[in-house]
């Protein structure tokens, strides 16, 4: 019977009635009954939601490990070594992990609301490639809940071609927890995008971007950006490390003057 989206409804709203009705009858509503009644509202939301494929499960379970994995790389303070630094005091630094290889940590401070920030990372994604020169082109290829995305990305050239195109296909989930959003993702297989003639199959993660208002100044976000990438073919991990990190450096840039203009 609770398959059919009418009987949910009538379901939900006669455990509802009769929860109020019995709270008339009782000297007041107690503890427990709102316990029940919130339960109540949460099954009948969850009696409406689409059930996930096997599929789709998969893809979630991925994007909740780049999560976790990225966390414990950033929670780990020890061994990072600075890159670069700039003098509006943006800051690059790396580390060598045995079973992922160089990350690098990107930390900035951008002069707009965490709102602001998160919008245009996650709610408008597929136009990063009209601010951001490094990217030619971000597309949702299939959106799964509330929290996780399978993208498709081209890798804009880089100057000279040092390092010719890349593409990435890549498994996104987004969490927001209070005042805090982690952005994590990590490479995917996804059948509907197979590797593209012209391009170079490249691997992200695990990665993740992490917003937090800058203490004491909430009109502030605090951005950090671990960044793992495999760009597969024959480079030169010298030139490798300094795209990586000058990629960095340029996106937080062109972010700021993103939301300069749409501020």
């Amino acid at each position: 019977l609770l398959s059919a989206p009418g009987l949910r409804r009538q379901a939900a709203v006669a455990i509802s009635q009769e929860l109020s009705r019995f709270a008339c009858r009782s000297a007041g509503p107690g503890a427990w009954i709102s316990q029940v009644r919130r339960r109540s509202s949460l099954l009948s939301s969850r009696l409406e939601e689409k059930p996930f494929s096997e599929m789709e499960m998969s893809y979630i379970k991925q994007g909740e490990e780049a999560l976790q994995k990225s966390l414990s790389i950033l929670g780990d303070q020890d061994g990072w070594k600075t890159e670069t630094e700039a003098a509006n005091g943006d800051k690059v630094l790396s580390k060598v992990l045995p079973d992922v290889g160089k990350v690098f940590r990107l930390e900035v401070v951008v002069d707009q609301p965490l709102d602001a920030v998160y919008g245009e990372l996650v709610d408008r994604m597929e136009q990063m490639g009209d601010w951001n020169p490094s990217v030619e082109e971000v597309k949702i290829l299939q959106k799964i809940g509330k929290d996780t995305v399978i993208t498709h990305e081209k890798a804009a050239a880089t100057p000279g071609n040092i390092v010719g195109p890349r593409d990435f296909v890549s498994v996104r989930c987004a969490k927001r927890r209070g005042s805090t959003c982690v952005l994590a993702g990590m490479a995917t297989k996804y059948g509907a995008m197979p590797e593209q003639e012209g391009f170079v199959r490249a691997e992200n993660g695990p990665t993740c971007m992490v917003l937090r208002p800058l203490s004491g100044s909430p009109s502030q976000t605090r951005l950090t950006w671990l960044l793992s990438i495999d760009l597969k073919g024959w480079l030169p991990k010298t030139i490798i490390n300094q795209v990586l990190s000058q990629t960095q450096v340029d996106f937080a840039n062109h972010l700021r003057g993103r939301l300069a203009r749409t501020a």
